[in-house]
């Protein structure tokens, strides 16, 4: 492979890397690794510009006045009942209990002793970005699959992996289509960063993991479209023919967590056929696409405080249900949304309250026929075994369950003015504590957050802002009656930000600077973390930050 030096870093065979090097990285670049990645963006990146592009106009659209609604040109997909997905691949049959979590090595061992039967392995919401967390996790994945991985706390304490047959499958999260990987350059323009995610620990890994008798697999985020999931398809069957591996033997499930896909699950399904193992309902990001996208649109679109929006507010209950439908007529998995609960061993009462709400949140589900659901703690691996495993006794799923009673209905994925609930002051302070401190801890390289019981990620960020944004662009009312304006949000922003925690080398300040931005500027930016990767994210900082914890 050809190599010279270049203003920004080193170049190889036309790509060009400019972050520091990170220790072990030759492992994962690879001069093959490289040229894959390579040949994987180069022939997807102008059709991810035009989807990206095509997003913004029809976020356009929406705003404007016209509501999304089932698509009358692929109609023909959802009335032909023939067709069906592939079978569930080796280690994919039984999803009843999935953890979620990033890749970091304490992270992965935990997630893996957990019991849990799939572990989403995270590189997208609950990671930030720096070039030090990108080439340790396909690290920390391989050595896991490889059994090699360990860790010792500060504390002494060590974590070493269970018996290979009690580990968990590994579902891949990459990250989104929007965020770039700016460290990793082709004719000077960022790759995608999804793509060298998804890139790397397929070039890695698959053979090895066919040996295992699993295989590949991942989840796809922020999907807005059966477009979208196109381009994912198109680039299963490149990676595979450019391995040599036989078609289908990637799956991959895609999060619903777009209110566009909502209108479009099953042609998401038809497009990723012969690669789909499911979908799941992120509920999270869902509420954060249907602000971000009705934003403007008035009264009819204002959700009350995050903590008061639950799944059985009637959109949320058209959007489940109408997915468990659409899955198991296609042959699908449907699983379900995050228990975020972080268990408090100082408290037993609030412990046992958030319990008794993950076991009621996890027995509607099951009960509504989905397959499996997500928790973020190994401690609510347990909670929710016991409530699938009643439902679905010996049964690794009840994808024979199709729900047909279901109404296939559109509107009703937008009743949002049915949602009960109050916008509260304590709401609007609770947003901007959640949104700067989760900011401040993702600009140091932490994207997973414990915070008040809860597991924060980029998604509850991302609401926390975009509420703020709406109630002060929609002329929103407190439950007593305070108008909420600029002015009065400026002044709580004020005093809670001198409440925060202030330590040596915190980023609380950048923090201020890009929540205010997102939550109170005149624009309204479609993803947080964007600007905040390319402005404020720097590489050397960040590995100080990192070494330091």
């Amino acid at each position: 492979m050809n190599s010279t030096n270049s203003l920004n870093g080193i170049t190889f065979n036309g790509i060009t890397m400019t972050a520091p090097p990170i220790h072990r990285q030759e492992e994962i670049l690879t001069p093959e690794a490289l040229d894959f990645i390579a040949a994987l963006n180069r022939t997807t990146t102008a059709r991810r510009q035009e989807l990206l592009e095509a997003r913004s106009t029809r976020r356009s659209q929406i705003l404007g006045g016209t509501d999304p609604r089932y698509l009358r040109e692929t109609q023909a997909i959802r009335e032909d009942h023939r067709w069906r997905v592939a079978p569930p691949a080796p280690g994919l049959e039984d999803r009843r209990v999935e953890i979620t979590g990033p890749v970091d090595r304490k992270m992965t061992i935990n997630a893996l002793n957990s019991g849990a039967k799939v572990w989403l392995a995270d590189m997208e919401d609950s990671s930030t970005p720096t070039w030090g967390n990108v080439i340790r996790g396909q690290l920390n994945l391989i050595d896991a699959l490889e059994r090699r991985i360990d860790f010792t706390s500060p504390e002494g304490k060590e974590y070493k992996l269970a018996p290979a047959e009690e580990l968990p499958t590994i579902v891949v999260r990459p990250r989104g289509w929007h965020l770039p990987e700016k460290h990793l350059l082709i004719n000077g323009k960022p790759m995608a960063g999804g793509v060298v995610d998804f890139g790397l620990y397929f070039f890695h890994n698959a053979r090895r993991l066919i040996a295992q008798g699993k295989g590949p697999y991942f989840y796809l985020p922020k999907i807005e479209n059966h477009l979208e999931a196109r381009l994912w398809n198109d680039i299963f069957i490149q990676a595979q023919d450019l391995l040599g591996i036989p078609q289908g033997t990637i799956r991959a499930t895609v999060l619903i967590e777009t209110i566009t896909a909502a209108f479009e699950m099953e042609e998401i399904l038809y497009e990723l056929r012969d690669h789909a193992a499911g979908l799941n309902a992120g509920r999270w990001d869902y509420l954060f696409s249907v602000i971000k996208n009705f934003r403007t649109r008035g009264p009819r679109f204002v959700l009350p405080d995050r903590n008061q929006i639950t799944m059985t507010a009637p959109f949320m209950r058209a959007y489940t249900e109408q997915l468990v439908r659409a899955c198991h007529t296609r042959g699908a998995m449907a699983i379900g949304g995050m228990a975020a609960f972080v268990p408090n061993r100082r408290d037993p009462e609030a412990n046992a309250n958030a319990m008794a709400k993950v076991r009621a949140d996890k027995t509607r589900e099951a009960n509504d026929g989905f397959d499996g659901s997500w928790v973020a703690h190994p401690d609510l691996v347990p909670v929710a075994m016991e409530v699938f495993d009643e439902v679905l006794g010996w049964n690794p799923n009840q994808i024979s369950r199709t729900r047909e009673e279901v109404e296939l209905d559109d509107r009703a994925l937008l009743n949002i003015a049915g949602t009960e609930g109050k916008i509260t002051e304590q709401g609007i302070r609770d947003n901007i504590w959640v949104g700067i401190q989760y900011i401040e801890s993702w600009l140091r390289g932490h994207g997973a957050v414990a915070l008040n019981n809860l597991m924060e990620d980029a998604a509850t960020a991302e609401i926390s802002r975009s509420q703020i944004w709406q109630w002060i662009h929609s002329q929103a009312i407190t439950d007593t009656g305070e108008l909420i304006t600029y002015d009065w949000v400026r002044e709580m922003l004020e005093e809670e930000f001198i409440k925060l925690p202030r330590f040596e080398g915190d980023r609380f300040d950048d923090a201020l600077e890009i929540f205010t931005d997102v939550a109170m500027g005149e624009t309204f930016p479609a993803f947080l973390t964007t600007s905040a990767y390319a402005n404020y994210l720097h590489a050397e900082q960040t590995e100080r930050q990192l070494a330091a914890a």
